[in-house]
Parts: C-alpha cells; sequence; structure tokens
C-alpha cells in the first residue's frame, strides 16, 4: 500500500483549500498515516511499532499513532515535550540517541522515559548516576552501502566489541536489556536486516554463554522504504526476509522497531501556486512560492522524489524549469518538468512530501514556510494554532 495522498485530493478540494488557507501549503491526512501503520503492522506482525519523530514531528501524525496503539522512538527533548503535550504515556516511547547531554538524559527521565541507547564506553558511562532507573540499549553497526543514508557509519558499535562494552556495564551496575541497529533509510533489500538479526542473536548468545543477565530485547531500527520510484519492493514482499529472521529468534525477546519515512511520506501533499514566470533558452521558467529553501528541502538534504505536476490539465506540454522563491539560484525544483502553459497562480501539486520536508524547511529570504493543514481527524484545521 504506497497510499499517495493525492488520490483523495481532486481539483475541487485543492481549490477549496487554497480559497481558505492560501498558498503555499502541505497537506496531511491522516487517513493514508493509518492505513501506511496498519500495512506495516501486517508486514511484521510481532513487531512493536515505535514511530520515530524525526521526518514528521507533527502532533496530528502522533496522535493518530496513539490511537492506533504505535510506540514512539524519540532524540530530543523537543521531541520528548511533543509527545508528552499530546499525551502519550512514557511507558510508551525509548529515547534512541546515541549521544546524548546529561540534561538530555534528566528531560526525558522527568516524562518518564527509561529506555535509553548507547554505543560505546563514554556514553555508557553517563548513565553511572541513573543506574537504578534505566534500561539501556546497545546499538550495534552494520554497514551498509545500498541505501540513501548509511547510518551505521556515525552510530554503533562493532558487533566483535558489543561483549566487552556489555560486560563493563554489567561491572557498572547499568543493566543492558538488548541490541539495536539500524540498516539505513530506504534500504533496497530486506536481506540486510536479515543478516543483522542473526548477528545480533549471535551476540545475545555470546552473552548468555557468558553467564551475563540475558539480553531480552531487539530494536531493528527503521529505514523501510516507501515507493518514491517503482522499483522499491511492496511491503509485505520486502519484510519476508526479515520476518524469517526474527522466527529463528528465542521467544522471549521482544522486538521492536522504529519507522519514521514508511509512516508518513505518502501522507502529505504540497500545494504551491505560480509567482510569476520568464522564457529562458527555450523554455518557460515557473516561479513558485514554495521551494528548495522550503518544502522542497528533501531535494538537497534527502535525495527523495516528488511526484509534480499542475493541477490545469492539457494534452499539449512543453518542456519547463519549476523554481522557488528566493533569491537564490540553487533554488531549482525541477529543470526538465513536462508541464502545459500556466498563467500566474495557477496551482502545482506535489505527493510523497511527508518526510524530511516540512521538518526541514526554513524561512530563508523571508518567505514563510508552507501552513500544514491536516485532513483525517474530527476536521480540517490549521496546525499553527496548534500548541506543541
Amino acid at each position: 500500500m504506497n497510499g499517495d495522498v493525492a488520490n483523495s485530493l481532486d481539483s475541487n478540494t485543492i481549490g477549496s483549500l487554497v480559497t481558505q488557507f492560501g498558498t503555499p501549503l502541505m497537506v496531511l491526512d491522516c487517513d493514508v498515516v493509518r492505513q501506511q501503520y496498519r500495512a506495516l503492522q501486517d508486514a511484521l506482525p510481532n513487531v512493536e511499532l515505535h514511530y520515530a519523530l524525526k521526518p514528521l514531528p507533527h502532533p496530528a501524525v502522533v496522535r493518530t499513532l496513539l490511537a492506533e496503539g504505535a510506540y514512539f522512538d524519540l532524540a530530543t527533548n523537543g521531541e520528548v515535550d511533543l509527545v508528552q503535550s499530546v499525551g502519550v504515556p512514557s511507558e510508551r516511547t525509548i529515547q534512541t540517541h546515541p549521544i546524548k547531554r546529561d540534561s538530555d538524559i534528566q528531560h526525558a527521565l522527568r516524562y518518564g522515559c527509561t529506555v535509553f541507547v548507547v554505543d560505546n564506553v563514554n556514553e555508557l558511562e553517563k548513565f553511572i548516576p541513573y543506574r537504578d532507573q534505566v534500561e539501556l540499549l546497545l546499538r550495534v553497526s552494520f554497514p551498509n552501502a545500498d541505501v540513501l543514508a548509511d547510518l551505521s557509519k556515525k552510530f554503533g558499535c562493532k558487533p566483535e566489541q558489543a561483549l566487552e562494552l556489555i560486560t563493563h556495564a554489567f561491572d557498572l551496575g547499568i543493566r543492558i536489556k538488548g541490541l539495536s541497529f539500524h540498516v539505513g533509510s530506504q534500504t533496497r533489500s530486506g536481506d540486510k536486516y536479515a543478516i543483522a538479526i542473526s548477528r545480533c542473536n549471535e551476540i545475545m548468545q555470546q552473552v548468555t554463554d557468558a553467564g551475563l543477565p540475558v539480553l531480552s530485547t531487539l530494536d531493528i531500527g527503521g529505514g523501510f522504504p516507501v515507493q518514491y520510484t517503482a522499483d522499491v519492493l511492496p511491503i509485505s514482499i520486502f519484510c519476508e526476509p526479515i520476518r524469517q529472521a526474527l522466527n529463528v529468534l528465542p521467544e522471549t525477546v521482544r522486538v521492536i522497531a522504529e519507522p519514521g519515512r514508511y509512516l508518513v511520506a505518502p501522507s502529505v501533499t504540497n500545494i504551491a501556486s505560480v509567482m510569476g514566470q520568464a522564457e529562458r533558452n527555450g523554455q518557460t521558467w515557473y516561479y513558485l512560492d514554495d521551494g528548495i529553501y522550503g518544502s522542497f528541502s528533501g531535494l538537497m538534504f534527502d535525495e527523495a522524489k516528488y511526484e509534480t505536476k499542475s493541477v490545469k490539465q492539457s494534452n499539449e506540454v512543453y518542456s519547463s524549469v519549476l523554481a522557488g522563491p528566493t533569491c537564490d539560484s540553487i533554488d531549482v525544483i525541477s529543470d526538465n518538468i513536462m508541464l502545459p502553459k500556466l498563467n500566474n497562480g495557477d496551482l502545482i501539486v506535489s505527493t510523497m512530501m511527508g518526510a524530511y520536508c516540512s521538518c526541514t524547511a526554513t524561512d530563508f529570504n523571508f518567505f514563510k514556510k508552507a501552513d500544514v493543514i491536516v485532513m483525517g481527524e474530527e476536521t480540517v484545521f490549521d496546525s499553527n494554532s496548534i500548541s506543541a
């Protein structure tokens, strides 16, 4: 289930939203979030899904997923504050940033979050003052060159270091309750997870053989791919090797995951309008009121692919350029897109923009960020009125 939100926005709905709220807009459809959550839960039926807030830290997403029974993966004090404000019970959260300040640990503990992630001795020893309050997951690195973002380059201990770190934690009186890993974003194959799960299973057995407390939790991270392009596997097929690998684990092991992009990427549609136009080198340049420094920031930071179309339809289309509103020359969304001849004020719609778009947008050049409009809750409303 790809859940392309554009299917739920006909031209009348788009026009109504623009009349009411103006442009640019980011339209968040909570029904799509629900669909994505249920699809992943069906693909990983015995795995607790902890939504990683980073790609879209929006209260409506948190509320929607909480109602679905989700758990939450937090990495910063702001994310702690957001889930607390929405009423997420602290026992449904973990704090997974491998590198934390002492104040970050204290902030999470005041909320009631007691499960943290470490990946080195320095980080482990930060928990000495809190050893009676916390349980830790040790993050293990499994480098993966075949991904959009290889997070194992920045975090995680080598598998052969795990037993030594767990032994050191035991000597300090700190409980390591399990292992975690992250194979990277937009992973192409579930086989990468299966390899990591198998290696973690071996580490768990090493811990038991060493006479240390049994590890009871395995966090398989995120990275589940969404269909920016047609070559991405359907989620059930993608997860088949993961399910097979998990079946080999002892039945006593609790398995959790940290999906982010997969749950929210298809849930947001961008609506922008043409501010002006010019003929340059045989192409029409259309300047929109949103761009690279705004909602399309993922084109720079995330290498994601968005489907972009004109609301105005015609059989006659021409090679065109879509540019953002700022005075910076890199602010170009697409330098070769086939579009009909557009007028100032015509609308451009882009889908698959729920992950790493709003959260990385800026107000550079004092062009305001797109307002986020929520659909699929009880009413349609402007999220700027929500206190988070």
